[in-house]
């Protein structure tokens, strides 16, 4: 026995009972009662008329006894170290508890250092290299001269 579902009210429509309705695109709609046909022919919402199914799972009607409400946990907070970075809690703890002035000249001295790294690095940079072996040096060739190719446009001729 195949149950249909009226399309406008959400009810069940039992075999040799209902109308079917077909639109001229051909979508079918079943329903339980002239009541409802006349509904949809006049395009009322079924979602603003409140005795249609739609509307009451809409608005949580009739589902109280079946599903009781959900008890949330409450999240417990818990304070542990960084073990990516390495920082311990104590570590963190006095990080936090530093005034505003001594954290200024942290980063001050950390400013500090890292210019100076930064110098140290360029004057290596710009240390004079030893001259290269004056031995008989190769010209420069690029990479399509080594192959062979031709500039000529890109392909090179068939023969």
């Amino acid at each position: 026995m195949k149950v249909e579902i009226d399309t406008f009210s959400g009810y069940k429509i039992y075999p040799s009972k209902g109308r079917l309705f077909v639109r001229g695109d051909s979508k079918i709609f079943r329903f339980a009662t002239s009541k409802n046909e006349s509904l949809f022919l006049q395009r009322k919402n079924p979602r603003k008329i409140a005795w249609t199914q739609v509307f009451r799972r809409m608005h949580k009607k009739g589902i109280t006894e079946e599903v009781a409400k959900k008890r949330s946990r409450k999240t417990v907070k818990h304070q542990r170290g960084i073990v990516g970075v390495g920082a311990d809690l104590q570590s963190i703890l006095a990080k936090r508890n530093q005034t505003d002035a001594a954290r200024a000249t942290a980063r001050q001295a950390a400013i500090a250092k890292a210019k100076q790294d930064k110098k140290a690095k360029e004057t290596a940079k710009t240390k004079p290299k030893a001259p290269a072996r004056s031995g008989a040096t190769a010209p420069k060739v690029s990479k399509q001269q080594a192959k062979g190719t031709t500039t000529g446009g890109g392909k090179a001729a068939r023969y």
